[in-house]
């Protein structure tokens, strides 16, 4: 086992999730990485969820704020320069989310602040949210990311996100104020000294030393730059959901869903189906999605060895609007 240790230098949404999409991809098999980046101004959605219901794009984009979506289910998150963001990307054999939330907590103590795990693996401080975490899973590696909300500006954060009320009654709070909190309202923490607190519990976690390796090199190569224009088209982050109209909604315990079906009157069938969730499960949402299309509108189809969040979204396509 070896550790790498990579410090983004820049704060272009696109290019940090290209360098992490890149890492993931790559055949390591023994190399634990832990990579460390700021995005400036940005709402980062889940891979599944639509941006015009999670985010004012217009007033973030005027603002000369950016809209991404990571290829990660999970919720919308704000991000800006007062934040810090980690990602994990770690070999199957070595794969181990309490370990890698463990990394978080050993820095944070440094500070005299402690850390609950919460819900779906949000983190939590002084009973309120202080970081989100999603996950994927790579032929070779997982990816474990999230941000830590140190001194991030929560009034953009409530004028650029829009939370469903859903979302806060299942919380039982009134806002998102009220569910989140800065650090720095805590401890004397900042998303500068903050890195070498995560480097050091990355090392005493996992026993060894860990090696840096230079960012600006890593996000010239070609494959990134690929990446980087791929992350920032509009057929990525927008594509099918300019058009997308909610025929069908659900709140379960593993997150909300929205379900636009079009179908074919003449055949019975479902032609599309496009489903809008918050939920962590992206392979379970594309399970659904597969089942959908092409279904008949007469019968349902057989859910018995689908996953449990696939057959509540195949149930809901079949439920009366």
């Amino acid at each position: 086992m070896q550790l790498q240790t990579i410090i983004s230098t820049q704060t272009n949404p696109f290019v940090n999730v290209a360098v992490e999409n890149y890492l993931l991809a790559q055949p390591n098999t023994d190399l634990l990485t832990l990579y460390l980046w700021k995005n400036h101004r940005t709402v980062v959605i889940g891979q599944n969820q639509n941006p015009y219901t999670e985010c004012n794009v217009e007033l973030l984009e005027r603002e000369g704020g950016y809209l991404m979506r990571r290829s990660t289910g999970g919720g919308a998150v704000y991000h800006d320069d007062g934040n810090i963001n980690f990602s994990f990307v770690i070999p199957h054999a070595y794969y181990d989310v309490p370990r890698q939330l463990n990394v978080i907590g050993r820095a944070l103590a440094a500070y005299g602040l402690s850390t609950e795990v919460s819900g779906r693996n949000d983190l939590l401080c002084d009973g309120r949210k202080f970081s989100g975490n999603a996950f994927s899973k790579a032929r070779f590696q997982n990816l474990h990311h999230g941000t830590i909300l140190i001194k991030g500006n929560v009034a953009d954060m409530q004028r650029y996100l829009r939370v469903n009320p859903a979302k806060l009654h299942k919380h039982g709070v009134s806002s998102v104020h009220s569910r989140v909190v800065n650090l720095s309202e805590l401890a004397e923490v900042t998303s500068t000294n903050i890195v070498p607190h995560l480097i050091e519990a990355f090392q005493q976690v996992y026993g060894q030393e860990t090696t840096l390796v230079d960012f600006d090199q890593l996000a010239a190569c070609d494959e990134v730059v690929r990446l980087t224009q791929q992350f920032a088209s509009d057929e990525w982050r927008f594509a099918k959901w300019r058009s997308f109209c909610a025929t069908r909604s659900g709140n379960y315990d593993w997150g909300l869903v929205d379900l636009s079906i079009t179908v074919d009157q003449v055949r019975n069938v479902i032609e599309e189906a496009v489903v809008a969730s918050d939920s962590l499960d992206v392979a379970a949402v594309d399970e659904a999605t597969s089942l959908l299309r092409g279904a008949s509108t007469l019968s349902q189809p057989d859910c018995s060895r689908c996953s449990p969040i696939a057959a509540d979204i195949v149930k809901l396509a079949y439920s009366e609007a």
